[in-house]
């Protein structure tokens, strides 16, 4: 555990954003509010993501102690890190999940997605997953079976989502939306997120295959 704000466990990165307020900005409260605030709190997730990143992570960043979420706010903390490591030359291999509170954060968290062609996994606090932002309709209903299932085989693909199950995968893993084994296994965030923080590496192997004898 690295203080109250984020707890890291291998490849698994809990960022606590009410506790980080109160950390980084000695704040008070737990409203985030205006776009300098956004952004000294996405600048301190990012330095808290470098600080000895492993091969792979998933961060969850958790906004369910954040009371008023505005769009600003929204727009650096949300759609500011998912487009800091959307491309190539992102820091390191990482995806986010988002816990939120859907209606106190759904509507701004969805309006900015949708703003920079974005989407993003986020769950309610309800124990499921789901995709907000801007998505096809194939897109989501591929991303749907992938969360139902875990993860998807190449062989499984086209039995599972059709002739262009495939492409469908690879275009997910393509948004940061599902990670890719190089072997072509798909594994939905949410089912890595839970392998990260059970397995013995940070960069366990695809499902069905094992370390050791």
């Amino acid at each position: 555990m690295n203080g109250p704000a984020q707890g890291r466990r291998d490849g698994h990165l809990g960022i606590d954003v009410g506790g980080m307020m109160r950390e980084t900005l000695a704040s008070t409260h737990a409203n985030l509010v205006t776009r300098p605030t956004g952004r000294a709190v996405r600048e301190a997730i990012e330095r808290r993501m470098v600080r000895d990143p492993p091969p792979l992570s998933v961060a969850l960043i958790d906004l369910t102690r954040i009371r008023v979420l505005d769009f600003s706010c929204a727009d650096e903390v949300v759609a500011g890190l998912l487009l800091r490591y959307l491309p190539p030359e992102r820091p390191h291999d990482a995806f986010f999940l988002f816990r939120a509170v859907e209606e106190v954060h759904g509507h701004a968290v969805g309006e900015v997605l949708a703003r920079h062609r974005l989407a993003a996994v986020c769950t309610f606090g309800k124990g499921d997953f789901r995709l907000l932002g801007a998505v096809s309709r194939e897109e989501r209903e591929a991303w749907s079976v992938l969360e139902r299932h875990g993860s998807i085989a190449p062989d499984r693909s086209e039995s599972l989502l059709g002739a262009r199950g495939p492409v469908l995968l690879r275009r997910l893993s393509e948004r940061r939306l599902a990670f890719r084994y190089p072997a072509g296994v798909s594994m939905a965030l949410s089912a890595l997120s839970h392998t990260l923080r059970h397995h013995t590496t940070t960069h366990p192997s695809p499902p069905g295959e094992h370390h050791g004898p």
